[in-house]
C-alpha cells in the first residue's frame, strides 16, 4: 500500500505510548511471493517441475492454482486447519518511509513435515532446496537430508539477519551448495566465526550473487568462476531477483549444464524478475529467452541452452 502523505506528519514525539493512527492510502498490490513459492514458479517457467514444500494455510487455493498452471507441483504442501499462509504487509509513504509487519502463521507448521514420504512418492531428488523458514522445520530438512544423503542447497537468506551462529553453522554445514548475497556472506562469517576458507572446506561450492556486478563461484574443488549480470537490463523493482537467480541456476544444473553457463541462465532469469513489479509477473517465450541469453553471453551459450526447451 500507499500513502501520498508522511508518517511523520502524524506522529507526535510525546505521545507515541499512546499511538492510534490511521493513514488513507489509494492504493493496494497484493504480489504472489514467498522464497520457495518464487524459485519454484521460476524452474515451472524454464520447464522443471519441480516440488514444493512447505505449509500454508486454507487460504492458498488461488495461489496452488497459479503455481500448479506455472509447473510446480504443489500436492505435497502441508495445509494448517488453523493458521493463515504467512505474509508480510507494508505501507510506503511519499519519502519512502515504511511501516511492514511479518505474519509467519502456517509456516510454523514446516516442522512437521518429514521428506521422506514425498521422496518415496516422486523420487529421489536432484537438490533439496532449504531456503528461509521456520527455523525448526530448517533444522528439521537440513538434518533429515544429512542422514539420508539428500543433496541439499543451504539458502538462509532472510533468516541469517535473527538467526544465531550455532543455528547459522547447522544450516549450512555439509551442504552441496550454498547460496548467499555478499553482504550475507559477511554476516555468515561474522556470526559463525568461520572464515571464508572453513566455509569452503564445509560446503561443496558457495554461490555469492553481486547484484548488478553478476555472480561468484568458489569451492574446495573448484576454481573461482566469476560471471557478469545480463546486459542490458533496466532495473524496475529488485524484489524476487535473488529467487529467479536460484531457480536458473538450478535449472541449469538440473540439464548437466557446466556451472558457469548454470550461473549465466541464472543471471537472464534475474533480470527479467528485476525489469517487473512483483516476483512472479515475468513472462518470455523460450526464442525469447535464448535470444537474451545469446546477446549477453554468446552464441556457444544460447546454443547449447536453446536444447533444453
Amino acid at each position: 500500500m500507499t500513502f501520498e502523505g508522511r508518517f511523520s506528519d502524524s506522529l507526535v514525539v510525546e505521545q507515541l505510548d499512546k499511538l492510534s493512527v490511521s493513514f488513507l492510502v489509494n492504493d493496494l498490490e497484493v504480489r504472489r511471493g514467498g522464497c520457495a513459492g518464487n524459485i519454484s514458479f521460476g524452474l515451472g517457467v524454464l520447464g522443471v517441475r519441480p516440488v514444493l514444500v512447505g505449509a500454508v494455510g486454507e487460504d492458498f487455493a488461488d495461489y496452488r492454482s497459479w503455481l500448479e498452471r506455472h509447473g510446480v507441483d504443489c500436492d505435497h504442501i502441508h495445509v494448517s486447519p488453523t493458521r493463515h499462509t504467512a505474509r508480510f504487509v507494508c505501507t510506503n509513504d511519499s519519502t519512502h518511509a515504511q511501516i511492514a509487519s511479518f505474519y509467519p502463521g502456517a509456516m510454523s507448521e514446516s516442522r512437521e513435515i518429514e521428506l521422506k514420504p514425498i521422496v518415496d512418492t516422486v523420487g529421489e531428488p536432484a537438490y533439496v532446496l532449504i531456503g528461509p523458514d521456520d527455523p525448526e522445520g530448517m533444522l528439521r530438512h537440513t538434518e533429515e537430508c544429512r542422514q539420508r544423503g539428500y543433496k541439499f542447497v543451504a539458502d538462509p537468506s532472510q533468516q541469517l539477519a535473527f538467526g544465531d551462529g550455532d543455528l547459522i553453522r547447522q544450516l549450512i554445514d555439509g551442504a552441496d551448495i550454498l547460496v548467499t548475497n555478499e553482504y550475507e556472506s559477511h554476516i555468515v562469517e561474522k556470526k559463525t566465526g568461520w572464515t571464508a576458507a572453513d566455509i569452503r572446506a564445509r560446503v561443496g561450492l558457495h554461490v555469492t550473487t553481486l547484484g548488478a556486478d553478476g555472480v561468484r563461484i568458489v569451492g574446495t574443488d573448484q576454481h573461482l568462476i566469476e560471471v557478469p549480470a545480463c546486459k542490458d537490463v533496466t532495473p524496475v523493482e529488485p524484489t524476487g531477483v535473488g529467487d529467479a537467480f536460484r531457480a536458473g541456476f538450478l535449472a541449469a544444473l538440473g540439464w548437466g549444464l557446466a556451472l558457469e553457463r548454470a550461473a549465466q541462465v541464472g543471471c537472464v532469469l534475474a533480470a527479467y524478475v528485476v525489469e517487473t513489479v512483483g516476483p512472479q509477473e515475468y513472462a518470455f517465450t523460450p526464442a525469447e529467452f535464448v535470444e537474451r541469453l545469446r546477446s549477453s553471453y554468446g552464441d556457444e551459450a544460447a546454443d547449447e541452452v536453446a536444447k533444453q526447451f
